[in-house]
């Protein structure tokens, strides 16, 4: 879950690399180092902390190099310190690299190494990776491809995932990269070229990016690019252009990226819809294309996702259950993978990622497809790992998000999958063209009603003052309530460190109840006009003990007194999540500033789980 940038080109490397790192910090701020060729030697300067620590520096700002490696790093093996942070050298200091992933096998790969005389300086499984390059080019052939060849034989000893980007001050003028099941993006500039795990942070310098494969290497010059297969042989590779506006991965005035990005969802919502239905037009996707036949023989879908993708896929379960009729379970990715799934031929499975880069997800949709399941991957990276492993991809349109706790991620994947639902009851007749169309129309309002929402938070933040020191609280709701309570603990606990659990409310009376005392705050969520009046006896009965209650709806509550309540427009159930969770994405959000946290970067989280 590291963050690796290179830069190769005619201008100084470091302010490149820094601004790189920058912007990956979300994928890990444990400690970060650069390493360039100065005066064709390598030098590496890394420090323990955020990415600030490496840029003051002193030192930092007189390497004019023109060529250089990064990287921001969460922790796997060994604690951060300046010792394991990267970039790591062999022991002739002669290759440089830097590594998102883990490498399995490293203990036995450390044993052989040390065996034939190599020293370890650090306890990371990135060490090994420079001194079996040396290992193999001191022992290989002498000629131009003496580099790519030394580094192809030490990544066939290696088992696990990786990014991996190497220079050397023997051929100073490339670096050669590599992946494997973790994401790496080439920009391709004027007379210069850019790596990085992400595309914004590089999208400052270029539109034009080229999407590395699995097993796929390239050796990266300042003016040219080539790309060789795992077994050496060179070919062509296509460029994508990236229609993302830079500022879009920018504050923009606020405070920080996870407030932008709770008031970027309108828009982000606007931008997910497009032009994917209008009124009185039945839902098109050009990106796939799935017959009537083949949903009526299909006898169940798998929704697989982890975290907030997963709240999300709960949410699409709702819809497609009621509008298709088709049996939907949802699953997380890492139990998915390991339990032996019902899933055959008859089954279609739909994995859920921001990134479209997270480990288990992608595992667990190649182990669907091995059992001869259709795959539809739903993702707001564009050639991003499962969108390329999939047999069909759809995109939200939510932009970049940079804060580690999903905001505008979630609400988009929430309306893409009600979409989809939409789509394939229309396929299958199953739903009256009446109850489709009042959907679509109450989806085309959202921006506007999501908009109010953001506009009349005073009572949130009153409350707020009042619990922000509290260590328990719990949530509550029922049906496709309780979907969203996950969601709103899942957030408090991300940002806020505060202990939280969601309950079906429902199920208090069978164990939950007896951790309710005088003063503890419970979040209601009442939006189903079918479970309101059940929801409000299950919620009466924590305020009978004593609880503090903030109410979340767009009902009529009657007569009955809650501490607080907020009230959302009125929309379809099926769709009332992306109402309801605004106010509980704000309220983490106002707790953890309060505590004086960095909302955009929790602890020990990072924003893309490349790594089981």
């Amino acid at each position: 879950m590291c963050g690796i940038v290179g830069y190769i080109g005619n201008k100084k490397a470091v302010p490149v690399l820094i601004n790189g790192l920058l912007s990956l910090e979300y994928r890990g701020y444990d400690s970060a180092g650069i390493a360039v060729l100065e005066n064709n030697e390598i030098v590496v300067m890394k420090d323990k902390g955020r990415v600030a620590n490496l840029q003051n520096m002193d030192e930092i700002n007189n390497l004019n190099s023109s060529i250089g490696i990064a990287h921001t790093r969460w922790a796997t093996h060994g604690k951060p310190s300046k010792e394991n942070a990267h970039p790591h050298t062999d022991n002739s200091e002669q290759f440089v690299v830097v590594h998102n992933g883990i490498i399995e096998n490293y203990n036995e790969l450390r044993e052989f190494l040390t065996k034939k005389g190599y020293k370890f300086l650090s306890q990371t499984d990135t060490e090994v990776i420079p001194n079996l390059i040396h290992y193999y080019y001191t022992n290989g052939i002498d000629d131009d491809d003496k580099f790519l060849r030394a580094v192809k034989s030490a990544v066939d000893d290696l088992k696990g995932s990786y990014a991996i980007e190497v220079i050397s001050k023997l051929h100073p003028d490339r670096i050669i990269v590599v992946r494997k099941d973790s994401p790496l993006v080439i920009g391709k500039g004027n007379k210069e070229n850019f790596i990085a795990s992400d595309i914004p942070a590089i999208l400052s310098h270029t539109k034009d990016f080229y999407l590395l494969d699995d097993y796929e290497y390239a050796v990266i010059f300042k003016d040219s690019i080539k790309f060789f297969d795992n077994t050496l042989i060179e070919h062509s590779k296509a460029i994508k252009n990236i229609e993302w506006d830079a500022t879009s991965a920018e504050k923009n005035g606020f405070e920080d990226y996870m407030l932008k990005e709770i008031y970027e969802q309108p828009n982000a919502i606007r931008e997910t819809v497009g032009s994917r239905f209008s009124l009185g037009e039945k839902c098109s996707f050009d990106d796939i294309d799935i017959s009537k036949e083949y949903l009526s023989n299909i006898d169940k879908i798998w929704i697989i996702a982890c975290g907030t993708a997963m709240h999300a896929g709960l949410v699409g379960k709702n819809a497609i259950e009621k509008l298709c009729r088709i049996p939907t379970e949802v699953d997380i990715a890492s139990e998915f993978r390991y339990r032996d799934p019902i899933v055959n031929e008859k089954t279609l499975c739909i994995y859920i990622s921001q990134s479209g880069e997270t480990a288990d997800t992608i595992a667990a949709l190649k182990l669907a497809k091995s059992k001869g399941a259709k795959t539809l991957a739903v993702s707001n990276v564009i050639g991003s790992s499962i969108t390329r492993e999939a047999d069909y991809t759809i995109y939200t349109h939510a932009g970049p998000e940079i804060a580690v706790a999903s905001t505008k991620a979630y609400t988009s994947q929430v309306v893409l999958m009600v979409i989809l639902a939409m789509y394939f009851a229309e396929i299958l007749e199953t739903c009256d063209e009446k109850t489709i169309c009042e959907l679509k129309s109450d989806i085309l309002d959202l921006p506007t009603k999501i908009e109010t929402v953001l506009d009349s938070m005073e009572k949130l933040e009153k409350f707020e003052k009042k619990v922000y020191t509290e260590h328990d609280m719990y949530f509550l709701g029922r049906g496709i309530d309780y979907d969203v309570a996950l969601e709103g603990s899942l957030k408090l606990k991300e940002i806020s460190y505060i202990h939280s659990e969601a309950y079906a409310a429902g199920e208090l009376k069978h164990g939950p109840i007896a951790l309710i005392e005088n003063g503890v705050t419970v979040i209601g969520i009442l939006t189903d006009p079918d479970l309101t009046l059940k929801s409000i006896s299950n919620i009466q009965e924590v305020v009978t003990r004593g609880a503090k209650t903030l109410i979340i709806t767009n009902q009529n509550l009657g007569n009955v007194t809650f501490d607080y309540v907020i009230n959302l427009p009125e929309t379809n159930s099926l769709i009332s999540p992306i109402l309801s969770v605004v106010p509980l994405q704000l309220f983490a959000y106002y707790i953890a500033k309060n505590k004086g946290l960095d909302v955009d970067k929790p602890r020990n989280l990072a924003k893309s789980v490349t790594v089981e």
